[in-house]
């Protein structure tokens, strides 16, 4: 073809098909590490697939509208999966990094452009139209690879913790109940008793860190938290979780005077599971010369328990992402005790088992009144999980 014909780039990625798949294959052979399960037809078979609809999307009128949600990430969606999102999977699979796999639509990119440019005449605005346009349909490419990579790795981590903390149940299951048989001992000296019952509460923090990883896990995996909804008293619960954590925590205070009967509709281990991380967390955060208070409140529709406490104030840039996942690994409070042990997602876990219920959890902080978690559910709930 003669360097002054002009060629639609559409026409020329059809008619130009092979040099360049085989520029680009070429330029995946140099990647490290190299394929590990895709071989040359498959490779090809994506790339063919990836040029014919980035040709045909040439081909197809676009308006200035269309134009420019795609420029912003909102091209239309298609029910099956694109070509772009089955070559990223592939990808995965072959051990390739999201580094590599941007960087052969950078080769793919360029390799179209410069055997387009080198054998055909440029210059006219349809020229130009059809350059747009292809950076266009490739940027929508790497968008959609780029999606499905981040995607199927969130799954498989989620996947991996999963499997993690399923199979460290048994054998710490194990520890603490041998910690358990050495503690009731009457002919074992105390010593050996004092370690066992550090054992046991260690194998117990342990096992709470687990519970809180198998949820975060599972409600990313989209089956959600499971509740086992009945009609219960949440005074009761309340008062029962309460109890626990004054006896975990003799020096502190906590405030609560319960109600005769506050009944829901509600699984009552999940929500004292929710009690547990709300008023543990105003106790590790919370000053010590300072009760935590503990308030129970209801009307005819739903019940509300706020938990107070006057520690330091959440600031307003940092308060909207006190229910976000592994806060405080990304950030770690300073003045927190050093000896508290938590994965950053107690609460992400018990707003979710409050969504569950059909019920809110919400945080106000200010220097006045202090930090105040309140968690209202509803008395008779429409649509639990």
């Amino acid at each position: 073809m003669s360097p002054n014909t002009t060629v639609r780039l559409s026409d020329f990625i059809h008619s130009h098909m092979e040099p360049i798949m085989q520029a680009w294959e070429d330029f995946a052979r140099t990647i490290e590490p190299p394929a590990l399960t895709m071989d040359d037809v498959e490779l090809r078979d994506h790339a063919k697939l990836m040029l014919t609809a980035i040709a045909i999307d040439l081909q197809t009128p676009q308006t200035c509208f269309e134009r420019q949600e795609k420029s912003q990430g909102r091209a239309p969606q298609v029910k099956d999966d694109t070509a772009a999102e089955t070559h990223a999977e592939a990808r995965l699979h072959s051990g390739y990094s999201v580094e590599q796999l941007v960087s052969e639509y950078r080769a793919l990119r360029s390799s179209v452009l410069h055997l387009w440019t080198s054998q055909t005449s440029t210059g006219t605005a349809t020229d130009m139209q059809d350059v747009t346009r292809f950076n266009e349909a490739v940027d929508q490419a790497l968008a959609e690879s780029v999606a499905r990579y981040a995607q199927l790795v969130k799954q498989s981590e989620n996947m991996f913790l999963a499997i993690l903390g399923h199979d460290l149940r048994n054998p710490l299951g194990t520890v603490i109940t041998g910690a358990t048989f050495i503690m009731r001992a009457t002919d074992v000296p105390s010593k050996y008793v004092l370690a066992a019952t550090r054992i046991f509460n260690s194998g117990q923090r342990m096992n709470k860190l687990i519970a809180d990883l198998i949820d975060f896990t599972r409600s990313h995996l989209g089956a959600g938290i499971p509740i086992k909804p009945k009609r219960m008293n949440l005074a009761e619960v309340c008062l029962n979780v309460v109890d626990e954590l004054r006896t975990s925590h003799p020096e502190r205070i906590i405030d609560f005077e319960p109600r005769s009967r506050d009944e829901v509709v509600g699984d009552d281990d999940r929500l004292a599971q929710v009690l547990s991380n709300i008023i543990g967390n105003a106790l590790q955060y919370g000053t010590h010369r300072e009760p935590v208070n503990v308030r129970l409140s209801s009307t005819d529709e739903d019940v509300t328990i706020a938990v107070n406490n006057k520690g330091p104030v959440i600031p307003p840039k940092k308060i909207g992402s006190v229910f976000d996942p592994l806060v405080r690994l990304a950030g770690q409070d300073m003045m927190s005790d050093e000896r508290e042990t938590s994965l950053g997602i107690g609460m992400y876990i018990a707003r979710q088992i409050v969504l569950a219920h059909a019920g809110t959890l919400n945080v106000a902080s200010n220097d006045t009144d202090g930090t105040t978690f309140s968690m209202t559910l509803p008395r008779r709930p429409l649509g639990v999980r």
